[in-house]
């Protein structure tokens, strides 16, 4: 290296990657800005504010949890170098201010906007004495006789308090019938009453007129202390640490394990309190020392502290004209009494939710019924509730098909209902399978095996979403649906090793994880990389919900000095930091929060005018590339591989209407349509384009 030389940058430094936590705190507030939008239909924006405030718990229980956990624990720094004690104190500072932003919006704004299109949630010192007389009966009659409220005294020490659960501390004055001098008492809200009262016509007014179970609580309270004096009552919501911890190697049996945790859960340790803004500091610092947390897990809340449950509101109020347009998915060229002629013909490519989902059933209830079809195999993450997926999978082993299902009993907040349908599956002679030990079965995957003459052939299903009717109406997702021989073999060997003992084994089109895919999306940015180098044209369009594994970072960094054109399109946290100079000036990544939530994962490599383009169930996330069973399949039809490139990528690179771009500090600038440029909205183009 000559004396003049610039010394290289070390692509290991902690400022060149943004914090995981806080990024997807970020994403929160991009939610909200949906919310805010005034082009956005009012009962909508009320599902946005509410969807940013389950969002920050969920946060709260798993990304939260994890710092303060290596808080306590000890463990490696992350690539950013920021250490736990001061990452939840930045967490803190951001969340905070969050929460205030999403108060003020409700108290100033929207609220009211609801009262003015006559949907009115009304507080406590705006009722009647009409509704006032009509919820203190409510309160006698349903609320009163499943309230036990627990007086804090030697006796009856302070309650554990089930996580997120509406809670209401009570300050008494006077004596009890036992003598005993007034202190403090617990009210818990009954979990099984609705949180939402919608008081009827006759009695208040209005047709759409709604009262909070929380303040119907605090309003009659008085009514559990009789011959007491009520000083004061205010709300409080805990949030837990809700990972489940199995040492799979250590169990016998993981769905028992898993049972066992489940059980426990609601009381794992505590992580964030929140509390009616005007509680007094020393009842504030009684509840904090006995959940163990310290001032800046505090949260102070102008108003409900369980806001979120308001979303009841958009299901109970038919009012068409404040909601998003219907539409109606797209036909698409698959006949459902013969799915198998059209696949012999062509692959077929589904993209939901612009595309039903409908098909995906029709293939499989068609196979469940044909007696050609010898064998079934399926992975299943996340399927909702009364699934006809599962009907479908019933219905195949009991007309004597050899059906065989890998159910991933630890997807997050879904374990019990995998409990259930594994249970299910196998009372009805399905072959079930629980993964593989220490690694999530994440892929996304169908295969059907069936008898033509002489031959086998292997009909597949692959899918960047989970196998979720309701969630395929929601969320953005590819599906390919294929009688390729090559990717019906890939697909064979992987559930064969699912299911056996079996080494790693040579695919010859799909990239998996843990094994080829972490190693494979490295090879081709690092060819990209070369392509600069070399003075080639050199391009990558990626699209995922995540991103936060290092050593992608650092490749897309050094494909990015080596001149490539780097283009990433993220929903969610993304550790990567654009426009860096020396580093990433050439990468840019933009989120896109629209009507549906972004969900697929595509990745396109220019490949020096012979791009290559993959779908994905895998974000390039650390865990994801590590520690799951992921699939990431190309598109080998050219026109399948144009249209997805066209319509997920170049599309959304295109939006000026609900694209935001993350900027070098790690927060974002809204896009909006430059100076004679017509506004446009990628999502709206896919529903112009793709749906009836």
């Amino acid at each position: 290296m000559s004396p003049d030389s610039p010394e290289p940058i070390d692509l290991h430094a902690p400022d060149l990657y943004l914090n995981r936590e806080l990024s997807q705190l970020e994403f929160n507030f991009r939610v909200l800005a949906q919310a805010r939008d005034p082009r956005v239909p009012l009962l909508e924006r009320l599902k946005y504010l509410c969807i940013s405030c389950t969002n920050l718990d969920e946060f709260f229980e798993i990304r939260a949890a994890t710092v303060r956990t290596a808080q306590q624990f000890g463990g490696p720094l992350p690539p950013d170098g920021i250490a736990p004690t001061r990452a939840l104190e930045l967490i803190h500072d951001k969340a905070a201010m969050l929460v205030e932003q999403q108060y003020r919006y409700w108290n100033e704004t929207l609220r009211p906007e609801l009262n003015a299109a006559g949907i009115r949630i009304l507080a406590h010192s705006s009722w009647n004495a009409r509704q006032k007389k009509w919820l203190h009966k409510y309160f006698q009659d349903e609320l009163l006789p499943v309230l036990s409220p627990l007086g804090l005294d030697p006796v009856h020490p302070f309650p554990r308090i089930l996580n997120k659960s509406l809670n209401v501390v009570v300050v008494l004055e006077g004596k009890d019938a036992f003598g005993r001098s007034g202190g403090m008492a617990i009210v818990r809200a009954p979990r099984s009453l609705p949180r939402i009262i919608q008081l009827p016509p006759e009695v208040s007014g209005g047709k759409h007129d709604f009262v909070l179970l929380s303040a119907v609580l605090t309003a009659f309270v008085d009514d559990l202390f009789t011959g007491m004096k009520v000083k004061g009552a205010y709300q409080f919501r805990v949030t837990r640490n809700s990972e489940l911890f199995v040492d799979e190697e250590e169990v016998e049996n993981l769905a028992s394990a898993l049972k066992d945790e489940l059980a426990s859960r609601g009381f794992r340790p505590a992580v964030r309190l929140e509390i009616a803004e005007h509680c007094p500091k020393a009842i504030v610092d009684t509840l904090l020392q006995n959940f163990g947390l310290t001032e800046n897990a505090v949260y102070r809340i102008n108003g409900p502290v369980n806001l979120n449950r308001v979303t009841q509101v958009y299901d109970l109020v038919d009012r068409p004209e404040l909601k998003f347009p219907a539409f109606k998915p797209g036909a698409v060229a698959l006949d459902a009494d013969a799915p198998f002629d059209t696949l012999r013909q062509r692959d077929v490519l589904l993209h939901h939710p612009y595309q039903s989902f409908q098909s995906v059933l029709d293939l499989l209830q068609h196979a469940a019924h044909d007696p050609d079809v010898l064998a079934i195999k399926q992975t299943l993450y996340r399927t909702g509730k009364d699934s006809k997926i599962i009907d479908h999978l019933i219905a195949a082993a009991r007309n004597g098909k050899d059906v065989t299902v890998v159910v991933e009993l630890r997807a997050r907040f879904d374990e019990e209902a995998n409990i259930r349908l594994a249970d299910q599956l196998q009372e009805a002679g399905v072959q079930v399978m629980y993964g593989v030990v220490g690694y999530k079965t994440h892929a996304k995957m169908l295969l059907i095996v069936r008898r033509e003459g002489r031959q086998l052939r292997r009909y597949v299903h692959l899918g960047t979403g989970n196998y979720h009717s309701g969630t395929a109406r929601a969320y953005t997702d590819f599906s390919l649906m294929t009688a390729n021989p090559e990717i019906g073999n890939d697909v064979h060997l992987i559930f064969q090793q699912l299911s056996g003992l079996a080494a790693p084994l040579k695919l010859r089109h799909l990239l998996q994880s843990p094994f080829t895919l972490h190693s494979g999306v490295l090879e081709r940015i690092e060819r990209e990389a070369a392509h600069a180098r070399s003075g080639k044209p050199a391009r990558i369009v990626a699209k995922m919900n995540a991103l936060n594994e290092p050593t992608v970072i650092r490749a897309l960094y050094e494909a990015s000095q080596a001149g490539a054109k780097v283009e990433l399109i993220v929903r969610g946290a993304c550790c990567l930091r654009p426009g860096v100079p020396g580093v990433s000036d050439n990468i840019t990544v933009r989120s896109l929060v629209g009507r549906f939530l972004e969900h697929s994962r595509v990745y396109w490599f220019g490949n020096d005018g012979k791009p290559e383009i993959y779908c994905s169930s895998a974000d390039w996330m650390e865990r994801n590339l590590m520690r799951r069973v992921e699939t990431c399949f190309p598109l080998l039809d050219p026109k399948l591989a144009e249209r997805v490139f066209e319509e997920e990528l170049a599309n959304y690179l295109a939006d000026n209407l609900q694209a935001w771009i993350l900027r070098e500090d790690g927060s974002y600038a809204q896009v909006s349509p430059a100076e004679g440029e017509m506004p446009y909205s990628a999502q709206g183009a896919l529903l112009a384009k793709l749906c009836g």
